[in-house]
C-alpha cells in the first residue's frame, strides 16, 4: 500500500468517526432533553368532596379590615383580590385539614364555587372569611354564622 492510499483510508475513517461521534452527542442531548421534560399527567386524579362545619364571617378589601401597612387587595399568598372574585380566607387549622391554596369550596347558602385565596391570623380556629369586595354593607348583612362548607380533596390512592 502506498502512502497516498493509507492517507485516503485514514481520512475516510476520520470522517466516519466524526459522523458517528456527532450522532452520539446528538442522541445524548435528545435523551437528556426528553428525560428532563415535564411529563403530562394522563392519569386523572380522583377527588372527593369533604365537608366541615365552620364559623363564617365576611371581609372587604379595606385597610382597617385587612392590614394597616400593606395593600388591602393583596392576600397572604400574594394574590390580588378584585371585587366579584369568589375568594375566601381560611384559618390555619383548616389549611392542615386540606383547605390549601386554590382549593375549590362550596358554601351552603351561597351560589357558586369559591377558592381559598387567603389565610387568616393564627388566633382564628375553624373559621372562614368570605371576600365581598368593597361592599361593606353586604359583609355586615352576612355577619357571622355557622355554615357547612364542602371542599375538594384528593382521594386516598389505597381505597
Amino acid at each position: 500500500m502506498s502512502g497516498k492510499n493509507i492517507y485516503s483510508i485514514l481520512k475516510s475513517l476520520n470522517r466516519l468517526f466524526y459522523q458517528v461521534f456527532t450522532l452520539f452527542i446528538f442522541a445524548v442531548i435528545i435523551t437528556l432533553y426528553l428525560s428532563c421534560k415535564k411529563k403530562d399527567s394522563t392519569t386523572p386524579v380522583a377527588m372527593d368532596w369533604e365537608e366541615v362545619s365552620v364559623s363564617a364571617s365576611a371581609y372587604n378589601s379595606v385597610p382597617y379590615q385587612t392590614t394597616k401597612t400593606g395593600n388591602p387587595l393583596i392576600t397572604a399568598w400574594g394574590d390580588t383580590l378584585k371585587p366579584g372574585l369568589k375568594a375566601i380566607a381560611v384559618s390555619r387549622d383548616l389549611i392542615r385539614k386540606g383547605l390549601t391554596y386554590n382549593t375549590p369550596v362550596r358554601i351552603d347558602g351561597l351560589e357558586g364555587v369559591y377558592f381559598v385565596k387567603d389565610k387568616m391570623h393564627h388566633r382564628w380556629k375553624n373559621k372562614i372569611d368570605i371576600y365581598m369586595g368593597e361592599n361593606i354593607d353586604s359583609a355586615k348583612i352576612w355577619g357571622r354564622r355557622k355554615v357547612m362548607i364542602h371542599y375538594l380533596v384528593e382521594k386516598d390512592s389505597i381505597e
